[in-house]
């Protein structure tokens, strides 16, 4: 595997920003990076513990993963040392974060940057005003956070037991009438099943243009009232008649795996394959999405305002963004998350590792998983999530 040596770059020192970034490397020089980020999936850990390794090796920069529940978790940590006055030597060195997280710290000043343009692997990036990599959930990033992973919401089924899946999410109301009892999704207080919710609102609504929009009463009652009708019809079909609800998409999955339902969903186009790989799945699950294509969006790592190693954590948002990296993480066998960064910018022996990347029968290729769909404003899950839970948990 080829990873560049940044000694080469003190060919270059004589700009600005190698140089700047020449600094940034001596600064981070025997740092620990704690990069708070959502624990519940053991591919995901290990990877970032690959990173640890990588990053100590060539840079001396150690990464200590903070395993989170909830990525709010650790926004409340900035936010209570800002209350308390902490500007300078906080807990948080780096999050993975997105949308309402995004949207919070940005709105209440405590991200650092912007950063994402001095790193010198931003070159392989799509950096322009349309590009996924510029905006987090319709919000601009503004440079105040860097990508590392692609996500695209998917549905998983084992195709030795079901024939026909829905090609819309308005036909899962059929499907669900039709094979009663073998269908749910998961709470949406769980990001994944948000998203259910938030694909289906974008096939329904009548002005899906008003998604991109922040929420007002009249654009929210306006939108959802066909979701609300789509899964009053849903419902009553559901595993256990839609009383409960498995708290993950990783449970799920094990209830697809135990044939308890017939439908899982993910937000990994991998994690079929690599749930196979792992023996939690059987041979024949596939993946499938609806023709109208799915949410699809980016992941992103953030610095705090005032975290302690913010040089150290710029060094690893750049090390994620190295295609050599970018290759060994959408590696089915490591981690199988599509890369983020523009091939058109790659050079050949870069194109050539991507190329080089082992296959799976249950391993989508990009092609095969339709347009992306852009997250609604990050406002609308929020309020989404709220009224499900009014609406259905009395």
């Amino acid at each position: 595997m080829r990873f560049p040596l940044f000694a080469a770059l003190s060919l270059l020192l004589a700009t600005p920003a190698m140089a700047d970034w020449s600094q940034t490397l001596a600064e981070a020089k025997g740092q620990t990076v704690y990069f708070n980020a959502w624990g519940g999936d053991a591919r995901t850990n290990a990877f970032i513990a690959w990173v640890s390794t990588q990053t100590e090796a060539q840079f001396g920069v150690k990464v200590e993963q903070v395993k989170l529940t909830d990525t709010a978790e650790a926004v409340t940590r900035v936010v209570a040392e800002k209350a308390a006055g902490q500007d300078q030597g906080g807990s948080v060195d780096m999050i993975w974060i997105n949308g309402p997280n995004f949207l919070a710290m940005k709105e209440q000043g405590l991200l650092h940057g912007p950063f994402v343009a001095s790193l010198p692997n931003a070159q392989y990036l799509d950096l322009g005003p349309a590009s996924a990599a510029t905006v987090d959930f319709t919000v601009p990033v503004d440079g105040m956070e860097s990508p590392w992973r692609l996500a695209k919401f998917v549905f998983s089924y084992d195709s030795a037991k079901v024939s026909e899946t829905p090609e819309t999410m308005a036909g899962f109301v059929d499907w669900a009438a039709a094979h009663k009892g073998r269908m749910t999704h998961p709470d949406p207080s769980n990001f994944i099943g948000a998203t259910f919710l938030k694909q289906t609102l974008i096939e329904l609504a009548p002005d899906p243009a008003a998604l991109q929009q922040p929420v007002t009463d009249a654009a929210f009652a306006a939108a959802t009232a066909p979701l609300w009708a789509w899964y009053d019809a849903l419902r009553p079909n559901l595993w256990q008649a839609g009383a409960s609800f498995p708290a993950s998409a990783e449970v799920q999955d094990q209830m697809l795996n135990d044939g308890e339902v017939d439908i899982s969903m993910s937000f990994d186009p991998a994690s079929t394959a690599a749930a196979i790989k792992a023996g939690s799945l059987p041979d024949t699950a596939r993946v499938f999405v609806p023709k109208a294509g799915s949410i699809g969006n980016i992941s992103f790592v953030a610095i705090p305002y005032n975290a302690a190693h913010q040089a150290g954590a710029e060094v690893v948002a750049n090390f994620l963004l190295d295609p050599a990296t970018q290759a060994h993480m959408q590696n089915i066998e490591v981690l199988g998350s599509f890369a983020v960064l523009d091939a058109g910018k790659l050079d050949a022996a870069a194109q050539a590792e991507f190329a080089a990347l082992p296959t799976a029968p249950a391993l989508p290729a990009l092609a095969d998983l339709g347009p992306v769909l852009l997250e609604p404003h990050a406002s609308w899950m929020t309020r989404l999530v709220a009224e499900w839970a009014q609406r259905y948990t009395k």
